[in-house]
């Protein structure tokens, strides 16, 4: 059974590679492979479009119509769900801009672009990044025309929309909650962002929609990995979402401004241990990795992070969260503070200071809340 689930693994992180980078793959070395659980894998990473992509690659074996019409079915679905999606992208764009609101789209839509095939990308919500005015009359906007509307995060300035079935997020910021200095770094990189028009275009169909400049957008990009990687779970769509990003602008990254900011943030040792695992794992080219080095030390390091990549699933999608529900207020806060103290003891064996920092600052946090009720 551990020889089946090995193969299995090292079949869906090829197959990966081969859908993010349109590289032929061969599977006879692997053996027999258990297709029924590379697709559960890929469910659970949020990549069944870049390992169907991949099976389209694979040249030495023949896969069998069972399973070339389970992937084929799921990426009709996102295909269409993504056209879907652009589409009320590009109306609510235009709907923000008759309003006088102008809005950044951050992750999502955006970084599917830097794909080769960006239907193929799992969808999630839609987030708009804002400057502070533009935050206040978006909040005012958008709260007219959802259908839901919870509650705002002061400190992130964050707030949640459902319109016509899209979860629509708004963001005065996209702090972290992880360290005091990557939030600091987070809010420099977002003021040049709006001082400078640090932007870029994509035409998605007849409307402009704006994105932040590749320069700053990564950096971003690598904090909300950070962010799932040390509190919920990060997956591999994420991680690939970096991947493509850094490759599709590897002609223009300011390499010496990158490092700057990652010091400055103590983000350093993540980015380098990240890079380790995508060069590794993910086919990621060395060349085209900003800092990456292949020193024993990060490729240690991004073997763990791969191993909890596989626990935890894209967003947590391996764990039970049904308690948020079912459990009384107390009950939830005890289960949750537990959850804290298992992760940062896993992430002390590969980022011990920051395991430390973050458990802490959610221990805070989560006391500040019990005495607000909330």
């Amino acid at each position: 059974m551990e020889k089946k689930r090995r193969n299995a693994i090292i079949t869906f992180l090829s197959l990966v590679k081969a859908g993010l980078w349109a590289n032929e793959v061969q599977l006879l070395p692997f053996e027999e492979v258990d297709f029924a659980r590379v697709y559960r894998l890929a469910q659970e990473q949020s990549v069944v479009g870049l390992v169907a992509a991949g099976l389209e690659h694979v040249r030495d074996v023949k896969v069998s119509k069972d399973v070339a019409l389970s992937f084929a079915g799921a990426t009709l679905q996102l295909e269409h769900r993504n056209q879907a999606m652009n589409e009320f992208v590009a109306k609510l764009m235009r709907q923000l801009r008759d309003a006088d609101v102008y809005a950044l789209l951050v992750k999502g839509q955006g970084i599917a672009q830097c794909y080769e095939r960006p239907l193929l990308r799992a969808s999630g919500d839609i987030d708009l990044l804002l400057n502070a005015e533009n935050y206040t009359k978006a909040v005012i906007f958008l709260s007219g025309i959802a259908q839901n509307v919870e509650d705002e995060d002061a400190y992130k300035k964050h707030k949640s929309f459902v319109i016509d079935s899209w979860e629509v997020e708004c963001h005065g910021t996209l702090r972290s909650v992880l360290w005091r200095r990557l939030d600091k770094g987070i809010d420099t990189v977002q003021a040049d962002t709006f001082a400078n028009g640090s932007v870029r275009v994509w035409r998605n169909g007849a409307t402009d929609v704006y994105i932040p400049a590749a320069d700053n957008d990564v950096v971003f990009v690598f904090c909300h990995i950070l962010q799932h990687f040390y509190k919920s779970g990060v997956g591999l769509r994420q991680i690939c979402d970096w991947c493509r990003l850094l490759w599709t602008f590897r002609e223009s990254l300011d390499h010496e401004l990158l490092f700057r900011r990652l010091r400055s943030m103590g983000a350093l040792g993540e980015w380098r241990a990240f890079a380790a695992l995508a060069v590794d794992y993910l086919g990621m080219p060395a060349d085209a990795m900003p800092l990456y080095s292949n020193s024993r030390r990060w490729r240690r390091k991004a073997v763990r992070i791969l191993r909890l990549v596989f626990r935890t699933g894209n967003m947590g999608h391996n764990q039970d969260w049904s308690y948020v529900k079912r459990s009384p207020y107390l009950v939830r806060k005890a289960i949750s503070f537990g959850r804290h103290c298992g992760a940062a003891l896993r992430h002390l064996a590969i980022f011990p200071w920051h395991s430390v920092a973050v458990w802490w600052r959610a221990v805070c946090d989560g006391v500040a809340g019990v005495a607000r009720g909330i």
